[in-house]
């Protein structure tokens, strides 16, 4: 073959290689473009634009009186599409560019007109679809920055992107911060209230379809592609905003006076269950106290002698003892431990003198001695009332209560039950102590503590809530009069006598108990002072309890707990009238009403209506005179008559003056009070300029 076929031969080839080549491309780019072009460009939109989820507003708690405690208010990023479809005209963004710059530097005052434009200019240079122009804006600003130049041609097409974000503000701020709570992803999806009823508040997401631009970043595109969320359901609370101020305050107050490292508050409506105020706080700096731990609920400590209460319980339902009967408060000695009291012996006292003395030793040996050979027969009535299960409360973190019995592995068949007698080798949360107290205050029914009154959406209630009944009567009616007997005389004979006041009673016990280092156990002197009662006594509305733990210096709950105890107590009592004893009412019959001088009839009914005196009137004039007051007070007509002396007798000087004036008369006064003379009879013709002589008395 010559050399001009040889080539000729690999032209062709090399051609049809091509020609096979480009024949192939071309039919791929068929199967893509119509075959398999619905799947690709599905995968070119799900790579470009996506849905976005929209968190919706949260619902807002409220307190019982109406107060705000929580709410979502929107904030918003603004960003700036420099390219939108409104402005990409040049023409229309330069002439408008420094309008905007200077609008927006009045409403910030962060830049200059000549900084904001030159950002501006050179983000459009830039080609920027996502300029960032302010960080937390809020709705009201947002209104009125849409009405700025070149932000105004479109919601999108003028280029302002504003993303929402919801910001959870507490109006309130630190108060009942830790009842409230927070949403919290990582914690059972949150603390407090905002946690515990998070599938009500939180309302349902929507989505916003966005596409992603230059830079990764990925923008909103428009509204119809847009599912809104809808916004939360309310909480009503059954916090009191005025009572839990009052409980923090007092609460703050005691702890830096005690040099304490915590303490809690709590104050519980009798009849209703309803938490009014709740406090928590533990010292962070010298002198500096803030809410860090929910005490209340998930503070298990030794109760201490408040527990005291529930040993007299079963001792008086068992018919063991009465509150008559005789008991020594010496030492009291159980192997490998002596029991006494701090404050000395007493000697010789009754059981009711005992408890309102907190004797440790009287208590701890009644409790031995009753049950040394049934020992289950004691914790058996624990059990019962139920203060060894949670109180299964609407929010979360309630610690579990720990009451032993003789079948625990941990029980000691000859400590352990005397030292339960007056509060150790148990753990019980404040709350937990206060909701036994407030049994005993509510007859015998006890119920568990309720946060949450109401849930409304738009408005309306879609689910309402009430205490849950734990037990129905607790004890017989006798041994209930008895321990109420003697939760009174602690503050009439006992350990709470300098904390009564002369203005109602208050029933409740103190306790002070030495608590654990951690595993150190009890070496290191730290001290645990409650006071838990309620009040007023004859007819309980409110149950209270404080617990300050670790003070310096003094720790008798008498001297620690009791102060704040009884400043809580008294404000609650001077505010709330319903609670006032009610005074006798004194009906005396034949009374006359009170006389009134005569004079303008409107200035007379409005003195009349605001005594509460219906009085009679035959007038309806102006003025009128007095006629009689013996039976109901009755008034005749007055009526001026041009050119005659009026009848002034009866009234007060200003009435006097304003009636002469009136007719043209001068007058000349003398003496004070009403007017029992006139120098020119009435009914007698007199002409301006005539002087009268006004006598008064």
């Amino acid at each position: 073959m010559n050399i001009r076929a040889n080539i000729l031969l690999r032209v062709y080839l090399s051609f049809g290689l091509i020609l096979l080549f480009a024949v192939a491309v071309l039919i791929r780019l068929c199967d893509v473009q119509f075959v398999e072009g619905h799947k690709w460009r599905a995968m070119a939109d799900s790579l470009s634009t996506k849905y976005i989820t929209v968190e919706a507003a949260r619902g807002n708690i409220y307190s019982v009186d109406g107060s705000l405690l929580a709410t979502s208010i929107p904030e918003y990023e603004l960003r700036m599409d420099t390219y939108a479809g409104g402005i990409s005209n040049d023409k229309l963004f330069d002439g408008k560019v420094d309008s905007l710059a200077m609008c927006l530097a009045r409403y910030f005052k962060d830049k200059t007109p000549k900084e904001y434009s030159r950002y501006l200019r050179s983000g459009r240079q830039d080609s920027s679809r996502y300029l960032l122009i302010k960080r937390k804006v809020g709705y009201q600003d947002l209104k009125v920055i849409r009405t700025f130049p070149l932000y105004n041609v479109g919601k999108y097409t003028g280029g302002l992107i504003a993303v929402q974000q919801n910001k959870r503000i507490r109006p309130f701020e630190d108060l009942a911060a830790r009842t409230i709570g927070y949403k919290n992803e990582n914690v059972s999806n949150g603390v407090g209230l905002e946690g515990a009823f998070g599938e009500y508040i939180n309302g349902e997401s929507g989505r916003r379809l966005v596409q992603r631009i230059a830079g990764g970043v990925w923008m909103p595109i428009n509204d119809e592609a847009e599912v809104a969320p809808k916004e939360g359901a309310d909480i009503i609370s059954t916090i009191d905003i005025n009572m839990q101020d009052l409980a923090q305050s007092a609460l703050e107050k005691q702890l830096i006076a005690s040099d304490a490292h915590h303490g809690t508050v709590i104050l519980m409506e009798v009849k209703t269950g309803e938490i009014r105020a709740m406090a928590n706080y533990t010292r962070v700096a010298e002198g500096k106290y803030k809410e860090t731990f929910n005490y209340a609920i998930a503070g298990n400590q030794d109760p201490g002698s408040t527990f005291k209460l529930a040993s007299y319980m079963a001792l008086l339902e068992d018919n063991k003892v009465d509150t008559n009967s005789m008991i020594g408060t010496g030492n009291y000695q159980v192997p490998g431990k002596l029991i006494k009291d701090s404050h000395g012996s007493i000697g010789v006292v009754t059981v009711k003198k005992a408890f309102e003395e907190s004797s440790n030793a009287a208590i701890a040996q009644m409790v031995n001695e009753h049950y040394k050979d049934d020992q289950s027969k004691f914790t058996d009535h624990l059990y019962d009332w139920h203060l060894n299960e949670k109180l299964k409360l609407q929010i979360p973190g309630e610690a579990q209560p720990v009451v032993k019995n003789p079948k625990n592995k941990s029980w000691n068949k000859r400590l352990t039950l005397p030292q339960m007698a007056y509060g150790y080798e148990m753990q019980l949360t404040p709350l937990k102590m206060l909701s036994f107290y407030n049994a005993v205050a509510n007859n015998g029914k006890y119920v568990a503590p309720i946060f949450v009154k109401e849930i409304r959406k738009l408005g309306n209630p879609i689910e309402q809530f009430h205490a849950r009944v734990i037990n129905e009567k607790m004890c017989s009616d006798a041994t209930l009069g008895k321990v109420q007997a003697m939760l009174k005389g602690v503050f009439t004979e006992g350990t709470g006598k300098s904390l009564a006041s002369k203005f109602y009673q208050i029933a409740g016990k103190t306790g002070t108990a030495q608590v654990a280092d951690g595993n150190k156990g009890y070496a290191k002197k730290q001290y645990q002072s409650s006071f838990c009662g309620y009040f007023p006594a004859d007819n309980p509305k409110y149950s209270l309890i404080v617990v300050i733990n670790e003070p310096k210096g003094a720790y008798y709950a008498a001297l620690v707990a009791g102060p704040p105890f009884r400043e809580i107590a008294d404000r609650i009592y001077a505010r709330d009238i319903q609670m006032y004893n009610s005074m006798p009412e004194h009906l005396v019959g034949n009374t006359n009403n009170p006389e009134a001088k005569a004079g303008q009839s409107k200035a007379t009914k409005k003195v009349y209506s605001a005594f509460g005196i219906k009085a009679l009137y035959a007038s309806k004039s102006s003025y009128f005179n007095s006629v009689d007051t013996s039976n109901g007070v009755v008034y005749q007509d007055y009526n001026a008559v041009k050119g005659v002396m009026p009848n002034i007798k009866g009234m007060g000087l200003k009435d006097a003056l304003f009636l002469t004036g009136n007719v043209g008369l001068k007058t000349r006064v003398r003496g004070s009070g009403k007017v029992i003379g006139q120098s020119i009879p009435a009914g007698s013709k007199i002409g301006r300029g005539l002087l009268v002589q006004i006598e008064l008395r």
